[in-house]
């Protein structure tokens, strides 16, 4: 178990099209092909789980009908072509796929736009498109983990576009949209299988986890045989597809409380109204076993989301903790009420 690195692995590279992806520019009447080492590096890293995104100056239908006709555009999971500053582009790439600036690498082979995006989102990290061929052997490239669903990443993001688009086209309702998804969360105990998997995690979410401690696989097996701790794991399906496992839970077990060590969320559901349900969940497994329901808690620069996921689950703070930049310690009073899932979700237990 080890804090989280001060640099984040790249969850998404960001290319400019014109002179850095292929070798000419589209609105000048070229017909570019992609140079020799771009199709590698987007093979190389889309297999360890890191996303593509596009952000280019042009016309977005040129743009857009190019990536097809040179069998690019499945690779990208966001596009944006038009005449803004790149790194206003960039800020509603990092909302769309719900991931961190710090988490996103920009390169282009202008350098006045690679100080413009420097100047305005220094968290994003820049690099020249000589450098592409190269980038597959940088470590900020090199996941900790390369899983089964890391590899398929880029079909859960193009999938989730679908449901953006069908959230436009609901008219604003959001409610009604939630309940059309048809959510079904199920929460189960972490297996052999799984534990590739709540490593990864553990790696990649920051901003809805409590205290960003790192699981290696033999840890969480350690854990997962231990008689006095509590692995589990939620996943998430809709009438769309399977968004795979998106949460994990690590609870310590004491005669007197059940100590929520690491709770963590992957922001991919964050807009599904399902944040709590892992929560609530674990508080009335607490309370059923007669154990008062006590977390931990870590704030970062980018987690405070989770701070109020815990405080709408009924969580109060008990102890700042140490003096030394310990963790927090928050419980859930004995009067508190917790509430049932939502209409718009069906929660499947599976804790045998």
């Amino acid at each position: 178990m080890t804090a989280p690195t001060s640099t984040p692995t790249v969850k998404c590279l960001v290319w400019d099209l014109d002179d850095t992806l292929w070798d000419g520019v589209v609105l000048e009447g070229d017909d570019p092909r992609p140079f020799p080492h771009v199709l590698p590096t987007l093979r190389t890293l889309d297999e360890r789980g890191i996303l593509h995104a596009a952000v280019s100056r042009g016309d977005h239908a040129t743009a857009t009908a190019h990536l097809s006709a040179c069998g690019l555009d499945e690779w990208f999971c966001a596009v944006r072509i038009g005449w803004g500053d790149k790194s206003a582009a960039i800020r509603r790439i990092a909302e769309t796929l719900n991931i961190g600036l710090d988490t996103i690498a920009f390169v282009d082979n202008d350098p006045a736009e690679r100080a413009e995006v420097a100047s305005e989102v220094p968290e994003v990290r820049c690099y020249t498109a000589d450098a592409v061929g190269h980038l597959p052997e940088r470590p900020e490239f090199r996941p900790a983990h390369v899983t089964a669903e890391a590899a398929g990443r880029r079909h859960l993001y193009r999938t989730e576009w679908r449901r953006r688009q069908a959230e436009e086209e609901s008219g604003g309702d959001r409610q009604a949209f939630l309940a059309s998804l048809g959510l079904v969360m199920e929460i189960a105990p972490a297996t052999e299988d799984d534990l590739a998997r709540a490593s990864e995690l553990t790696v990649r979410t920051h901003q809805l986890n409590s205290t960003g401690l790192v699981y290696g696989e033999d840890e969480l097996r350690e854990l997962v045989a231990s008689p006095h701790h509590r692995v589990r794991l939620a996943r998430l399906r809709d009438r769309f597809g399977d968004y795979g496992v998106i949460g994990l839970s690590v609870t310590e077990l004491t005669p007197t409380d059940a100590v929520l060590r690491l709770m963590l969320m992957s922001c991919r559901v964050a807009s599904r109204g399902v944040g709590g349900l892992l929560l609530n969940h674990l508080i009335r497994q607490a309370r059923a076993e007669g154990r008062r329901p006590v977390t931990h808690f870590v704030p970062t620069a980018v987690n405070r989301t989770m701070l109020v996921t815990l405080r709408f689950a009924g969580f109060t703070q008990v102890d700042d903790g140490p003096a030394d930049g310990g963790p927090m310690v928050l419980a859930v009073p004995e009067d508190h009420p917790v509430p049932e899932p939502g209409d718009h979700v069906r929660l499947l237990i599976r804790d045998v």
